[in-house]
């Protein structure tokens, strides 16, 4: 089973999350009016273009995902001690992104509701998911190669491991060991992002619910397996 060698399994939960995180943001980003899920102040970036440009209408929401997302991160750091296992954190990371894809395809439904209160109902389910995942990266870093959802400091650590590699002209297998790993968050993320871009071009906010199906099954395959 992919689930015996815990190596592989961090770098497999590493791949799974960083793509999700590449996947959610993204997605919510090209189908969200331009929100960002899970790197949350990438949007005091948009917000401040947007008032500096003078298209600021409506920006002001894109603030309210950072109150959010810090409370979210609040309560799953209160939850850590408490769940009997720890990937508990990212079956509720699963629920609410599956929840946020399933709003996401029936509400634009009800012609009652207005379509910018439904599509920013999904993204913020996104933001409360994605603020479980990055809890989760800080509470249990072992369990994965680094952060999850932002990239800056996993291309740091991978330039400053190619430098060590290449270090005085010989191959130093210490800094090598640590690129490989960072170059499975970063190819991860990166592959997330050309697909929720892609999705969310093409289906919107309701394909939200394929990385919650998929981190739910996994989760569930290791619970079963682990006897944490």
């Amino acid at each position: 089973m992919v689930f015996e060698n815990s190596v592989k399994t961090i770098s497999c939960l590493t791949f799974l999350l960083a793509v999700i995180g590449g996947y959610c943001d993204t997605l919510t980003f090209v189908a969200g009016e331009g929100i960002f899920s899970a790197h949350v102040t990438g949007n005091f970036v948009v917000f401040a273009a947007q008032v500096a440009s003078g298209s600021g209408e409506g920006s002001w929401v894109k603030l309210i995902s950072f109150p959010i997302f810090i409370v979210t991160v609040m309560i799953g750091g209160r939850l850590a001690g408490r769940l009997s296992n720890r990937y508990n954190m990212l079956l509720i990371e699963s629920c609410l992104l599956i929840l946020a894809g399933v709003l996401g395809f029936l509400l634009p439904h009800f012609s009652n509701l207005e379509s910018q209160l439904c599509m920013y109902t999904s993204v913020m389910i996104t933001v409360v998911g994605l603020g479980f995942q990055n809890a989760f990266g800080k509470m249990f870093a072992k369990e994965t190669h680094g952060p999850t959802t932002m990239m800056t400091g996993n291309v740091t650590q991978a330039s400053l491991d190619l430098s060590n590699v290449l270090k005085g002209g010989q191959f130093r297998i210490d800094g090598w060991n640590s690129l490989k790993k960072q170059m499975v968050t970063i190819s991860g993320f990166l592959i997330g992002c050309l697909l929720g871009a892609w999705m969310g071009k093409c289906y919107g906010l309701g394909l939200i619910l394929a990385p919650g199906l998929i981190l739910l099954v996994f989760c569930s395959l290791y619970k079963r397996e682990s006897k944490l």
